[in-house]
């Protein structure tokens, strides 16, 4: 084989894997078996250990981890981080609307959406490449996870041509470990006699920090991603940020739901009460 050949099959196989890999875990439709996806990744792993020179950026190979990262790079965030306001009162909730409807008038509406128990990320992609992925921290600053963020299947390595996303943009999401994930990883730690997991929110938070990363892949992470960030966006609303972010094949949660007034959101609310079990 030539690196003209290499080149041009390397480029041919990231491009149908990642293909498939969408349609697995952004659209539930599993197009070839198992075995079958193995094997165009096992081919994928063998040419570019053998021309690393034509590894491309979005590569599904690195979805399986193999990064070892011995210090996590503090990184300045862009756009700061804030963390949120809480209540548990009604009263509270009117008292807020009251005041929004003194500042800006009543031509407004609510996006309401479910919190994801698990740790913020923040991630950075140029020209719709994903550059860097950093937690939280202190809302200033936060730890660079890139290597660890891409082993996530919901987070998309490069949005697909066609698509008219800014050239910088940041997505803001919440790793979370699935309910499944942490059951299995908790009886494999049992039958071991390691001590069990504590619970999924901090067993997310520990993972996604990790030195090894092909540890993290193992461990089946998930992303929802609920902000969009950018000094060039096409979107007057949240809700239609969050439009954008599903079509650029982010993991966007359904749960959301725009509501007219406060009344609707005190519905919201009282309707999830239950729900979110």
């Amino acid at each position: 084989m030539t690196p003209l050949e290499a080149s041009i099959e390397i480029q041919q196989l990231t491009d149908i894997i990642n293909h498939y890999n969408l349609q697995y875990y952004q659209n539930s439709v599993s197009e070839i078996s198992d075995f079958e996806f193995d094997k165009l990744l096992e081919r994928l792993i063998l040419l570019e250990t053998q021309y690393p020179q034509f590894k491309q950026e979005d590569s599904p190979t690195q979805r399986v981890g193999g990064t070892v990262s011995k210090n996590f790079e503090t990184v300045v965030h862009k756009y700061p981080m804030l963390s949120l306001g809480n209540t548990y009162s009604e009263e509270e909730l009117v008292d807020f609307d009251n005041r929004v409807r003194k500042a800006i008038g009543d031509d407004f509406e609510y996006v309401c959406e479910l919190k994801f128990d698990g740790v913020a990320i923040s991630l950075t992609y140029e020209n719709g490449i994903l550059k860097r992925a950093v937690t939280r921290g202190d809302g200033t600053k936060g730890d660079d996870v890139t290597a660890n963020a891409k082993t996530i299947h919901a987070i998309p390595l490069k949005i697909k041509k066609g698509f008219n996303y800014p050239s910088f943009f940041e997505a803001r999401g919440e790793v979370f470990m699935p309910t499944k994930s942490f059951l299995a990883i908790n009886a494999e730690r049992e039958e071991n006699g390691e001590a069990l997991l504590a619970n999924p929110r901090n067993a997310a938070s520990g993972t996604l920090k990790m030195q090894d990363s092909s540890i993290v892949a193992k461990r089946k992470l998930d992303c929802f991603l609920y902000g969009l960030m950018s000094d060039d966006l096409n979107a007057e609303t949240h809700s239609e940020a969050l439009g954008l972010l599903k079509q650029w094949g982010f993991n966007v949660s359904d749960t959301f739901s725009i509501c007219k007034s406060i009344q609707d959101v005190m519905t919201f609310i009282h309707d999830w009460e239950n729900k979110r079990f």
